[in-house]
């Protein structure tokens, strides 16, 4: 593929940032478009930032000036006054939109598997799922009434080495450590599709400036997934705990008890999900799964003990924790 700019909002998350350094050792011309604060994921210094608060549209039209570019892409629209802005704000600029929605927005829980993309999208239990449908609703309509050359994607649960998928992120991995048992949704079968951020980004980098993407939707997930169980085990496994103690606990209950938590559970992480790629494939072959979790969870505790300033607990978490615990036990 021909040399192509890219404008990318954000540029420093688990999933852009990888996709920001693949676009960069595949020759493309990429700029960042963010507030300019630290992050822990280093960019390229090939990289051309651009400091604005995407969320004041003034600040983002001195930055770009009149400059186009071959595609935008969206890590950070969240609401559909924020995709409204973005029109606005990249309408006539770019010759691709591309949109991150999310795969929580198909339908919860799905009425069969693998979820595609005509699975409908319906999210009863999270208003962050029903928000990306409203914007993807939003992007449809203007496809339809102005030809908008846009593509949505939606990525299932994407981490790097900086992110722990469980409920209690590092905090679980103190527990497991510390001898203590950590707490499981639900009875820790369910199937969940984890997908590192450097198969995404062979994707979702495929993607842009493809123009057999333009005015389609695409789902990019890996094709491996887990059980919670398994998922919990090989962190224990990678800290140095072969046999990590798992208390299941419905997911309801864990909502009870830590009511943040239940939307992104019964929502989301409740259920199997797994999903059917051929799609994004069929267009990007060269994507599969290249890091199962057993080696990304090794990634992420070695990433972790390498950085002591990672390692936060949450005491009010963990003390959460042990009342689930005990509850289960009192059955």
């Amino acid at each position: 593929m021909a040399t192509k700019t890219f404008l990318f909002i954000g540029g420093t998350g688990t999933i852009s940032a990888s996709s920001v350094r693949l676009a960069v050792e595949r020759g493309h011309r990429v700029t960042v478009l963010n507030r300019g604060r630290e992050s822990s994921r280093a960019l390229p210094p090939e990289v051309e930032t651009l400091v604005a608060d995407i969320r004041n549209p003034e600040s983002v039209r001195a930055a770009l000036g009149s400059r186009e570019f071959d595609v935008v892409a969206e890590f950070l629209a969240f609401t559909p006054e924020h995709l409204q802005t973005d029109l606005g704000l990249f309408g006539g600029r770019t010759g691709q939109y591309v949109f991150i929605s999310s795969a929580s927005a198909y339908q919860t829980p799905p009425a069969r598997l693998p979820v595609t993309e005509s699975t409908p999208l319906v999210n009863p239990f999270w208003k962050y799922s029903q928000d990306k449908i409203a914007c993807e609703d939003i992007l449809v309509a203007a496809v339809r009434e102005r030809g908008l050359p846009i593509t949505i994607v939606r990525p299932s649960h994407t981490y790097d080495e900086t992110r722990l998928p469980t409920t209690g992120g590092w905090t679980d991995v103190a527990r497991m450590r510390a001898g203590k048992p950590v707490v499981v949704h639900g009875d820790g079968t369910s199937l969940w599709t984890i997908t590192h951020a450097r198969d995404f980004a062979v994707a979702f980098v495929g993607l842009l400036g493809n123009p057999l993407a333009i005015g389609e939707t695409f789902h990019i997930t890996g094709d491996h997934s887990p059980t919670w169980n398994q998922i919990y085990t090989w962190i224990g496994e990678a800290a140095g705990v072969p046999e990590p103690e798992l208390v299941h606990v419905a997911s309801e209950t864990i909502g009870r008890v830590l009511p943040d938590q239940l939307a992104g559970l019964i929502g989301d992480k409740a259920h199997s999900m797994v999903f059917d790629n051929s799609k994004v494939k069929a267009l990007v072959p060269e994507f599969t799964t290249t890091v199962p979790y057993w080696q990304g969870a090794a990634e992420a505790i070695a990433w972790f003990d390498a950085h002591p300033e990672a390692q936060q607990t949450d005491a009010s978490l963990d003390a959460a924790f042990d009342k689930l615990v005990a509850h289960a036990r009192s059955l």
